[in-house]
């Protein structure tokens, strides 16, 4: 016990440094103190409030507090000269605050303090019974005429109440405010804006933001329009944790429980309607619920979610740490699996659950084809992951439908990466691996790059090949399909421009040969005109060369175009040999 007398002399002369609340409390004990010395009448009992002592008279108490006269009128106390009071809401501040007013010292009310002076009045019996204009009463006025007429003053009272439970609750002092909020933000936002609200929500602790929200939702505010404040409020209450990576901080158990409890009042928060949160902000809410090892509900919850928006979703959204540390893969391969089967169960049924939005739209053939392209790319990035074992890949990969997969060249680079990582794989595996791949469906690009790929087993190879020769079979027989039109045409283009470029070569060879005929001519008639030149003896005769003409040369560059040689190495029928398909024609999609 600390006697405020002995509190004074002892106060250490701190410079430079904040008070801590031993330092705060004597400071208040003294001066109620000097205050009762004042009067030079000694202080008759004690009332102890925690670790401190207040040695006080009982008059101005007992004539303005029922609890105290309660206790000092009971005859079963020994002691009458000590009164003890452990759980006095704000402890030995609210005390202060409350002696002060009985010896009818100015006390000085404000937004900060109110909801202590309420609770202590109504803990302490300060009503109109005992004196008239009690702190009960005084209180009240202050709160009707100033305290809850400003959205941030009721958001100031009503934080500081949450730390007064329950008496707070007792007095109705939380139902007001938030009574006060909620009509505050129906009345002037009838465009459901929270911009001008939010920031003074967010200070609250989680179970009195969940009661605004609801009472919101009551006075009809929209529920989609909610996500704003909620998405706010998470990444305030949210922020410290390391989510993106796989390391895991040790967060204070008492920490790491209070950041649970948000995290999963969101999530029981989130609006219904399909569109009302973006699929990024679910995918931060899954990752600090797999990092705060919220609840199974909480986390299928968000799984759903993200199944439903997943045709939205870019493959940073999907990029899930995973929190298993026995040599497990990097990504959480089976979360992001089950988001998969999530979206296209409800795909296939067109029914949404009834607890999720009733306005549910079956997610369009785009959609579907971003899905695809989506989980091939994943697949892609985990198949360099050593530690992803052969079954898991497999199964991951026969999750996509092959309705939605346009060509197979996704999965093409992701099985090439796979067995490029995991070069012991046994032949068994690595045709099971093979088998995902419908190399009817490849590009040209990747049928190319597949025929010279090592990795690939004999069959696959073989397959690859045959469909080359059947796609080529079907362009000779139907030549007027829009593939061999493209052809056709990209062809006919670059003879357009290789005739282009012949004509401006003999443009120039011609312009060429003429300046040299004139410039031997000039010579000869020089020679013939000076005579002084001496005889030289004719040289040997050379056997001429041959003429070259225009479509000679046009025909030699054309030549070494070859437009009936594909580009894919093979030779249309009725050609002979084999050629090698053109360096700048091989295209590697590994």
């Amino acid at each position: 016990m600390v006697d405020v007398h002995q509190e004074i002399s002892e106060l250490p002369a701190t410079v430079g440094k904040p008070p801590t609340n031993k330092e705060l409390n004597a400071d208040a004990m003294k001066r109620i103190s000097d205050w009762i010395f004042s009067q030079e009448i000694p202080s008759d009992v004690r009332v102890c409030v925690g670790d401190v002592s207040f040695p006080v008279h009982k008059f101005p108490l007992v004539s303005k507090c029922g609890y105290i006269k309660k206790l000092l009128s009971d005859t079963k106390n020994a002691d009458l000269s000590v009164v003890e009071i452990p759980d006095i809401p704000g402890g030995p501040e609210g005390f202060e605050l409350a002696a002060k007013f009985c010896y009818e010292t100015h006390i000085e009310l404000s937004t900060s303090n109110i909801a202590m002076a309420r609770c202590v009045a109504e803990y302490l019996e300060m009503t109109e019974k005992y004196s008239t204009g009690n702190l009960v009463s005084v209180t009240e006025a202050y709160l009707n005429d100033t305290g809850l007429t400003n959205l941030s003053r009721v958001a100031s009272i009503l934080q500081c109440s949450g730390n007064l439970l329950p008496i707070s609750d007792r007095v109705k002092l939380i139902d007001r405010c938030v009574e006060v909020i909620a009509f505050m933000v129906t009345d002037k936002s009838r465009v459901s804006l929270v911009d001008w609200w939010a920031e003074d929500l967010i200070v609250l602790r989680i179970d009195i933001f969940k009661r605004v929200l609801v009472a919101l939702v009551s006075k009809g505010f929209k529920q989609f329009a909610l996500a704003p404040v909620l998405t706010l409020y998470a990444q305030k209450r949210l922020r410290g944790l390391e989510i993106f990576g796989k390391s895991k901080r040790n967060l204070d158990p008492k920490q790491k429980h209070e950041k649970r409890v948000v995290l999963e009042t969101i999530v029981g928060l989130l609006p219904r309607e399909k569109t009302a949160i973006s699929i990024s902000f679910l995918s931060m809410l899954l990752r600090a619920a797999k990092y705060l090892d919220t609840t199974v509900a909480c986390r299928l919850d968000l799984e759903k979610r993200m199944g439903l928006q997943l045709g939205q979703a870019v493959l940073d959204d999907i990029l899930i740490p995973s929190r298993c540390f026995d040599g497990d893969t990097m990504l959480d391969v089976d979360t992001v699996q089950q988001i998969m089967l999530n979206y296209f169960e409800y795909n296939s049924t067109g029914l949404d659950d009834v607890n999720y939005d009733l306005n549910f739209v079956p997610p369009l053939q785009s959609d579907d084809e971003n899905v695809g392209k989506l989980m091939e790319n994943f697949l892609a990035k985990i198949a360099s992951d050593r530690n992803l074992l052969v079954s898991k890949f497999i199964s991951f990969a026969e999750c996509i439908p092959v309705e939605v997969r346009v060509t197979e060249d996704g999965m093409y680079r992701a099985i090439d990466t796979y067995l490029k990582a995991h070069p012991a794989i046994i032949d068994m595996d690595r045709k099971k691996v093979c088998s995902l791949l419908d190399c009817q469906k490849l590009s040209r690009e990747a049928r190319a790059h597949a025929a010279q790929n090592e990795r690939l087993p004999v069959q696959t190879m073989v397959q690859v090949l045959y469909y080359e020769q059947q796609r080529l079979r079907e362009m000779e027989s139907s030549p007027i399909n829009s593939e061999s039109q493209n052809m056709v045409l990209d062809d006919i283009s670059r003879l357009k421009k290789e005739n282009q470029e012949l004509k401006f070569e003999l443009i120039k060879l011609k312009t060429r040969l003429k300046e040299i005929e004139m410039s031997n001519a000039n010579k000869t008639s020089v020679n013939n005109a000076t005579g002084t030149t001496a005889a030289k003896p004719p040289l040997p005769a050379k056997p001429p060369l041959p003429k070259k003409s225009f479509i000679g040369l046009v025909t030699k560059k054309l030549g070494k175009i070859t437009p009936f040689l594909h580009a894919d190495g093979f030779v249309a029928s009725g050609t002979r040999g084999r050629n090698k398909p053109n360096k700048d024609r091989r295209h590697s999609v590994s």
